[in-house]
């Protein structure tokens, strides 16, 4: 199951939850308020890097991807 981020339109407390199908966003609720009024955040991940200690943020890889030309 899919960990999403939520900010609720209501009251604005942001959120995790664990969604089922893409189709049970829509039912989300929020748990401060209780409101249907929910918008999906755009998130970003890390991913361990094979053979290393360390973390690679989503949001960062492809900045550091090189394109192959000099």
């Amino acid at each position: 199951m899919p960990l999403f981020e939520f900010t609720c339109t209501d009251c604005g407390k942001s959120f995790e939850e664990l969604v089922r199908s893409a189709s049970a966003v829509n039912e989300v609720i929020c748990p401060a308020c209780h409101s249907q009024q929910v918008r999906k955040k755009v998130s970003t991940f890390a991913s361990k890097v094979s053979g290393g200690g360390s973390f690679s943020l989503g949001s960062n890889a492809a900045s550091s991807c090189s394109t192959g030309s000099t």
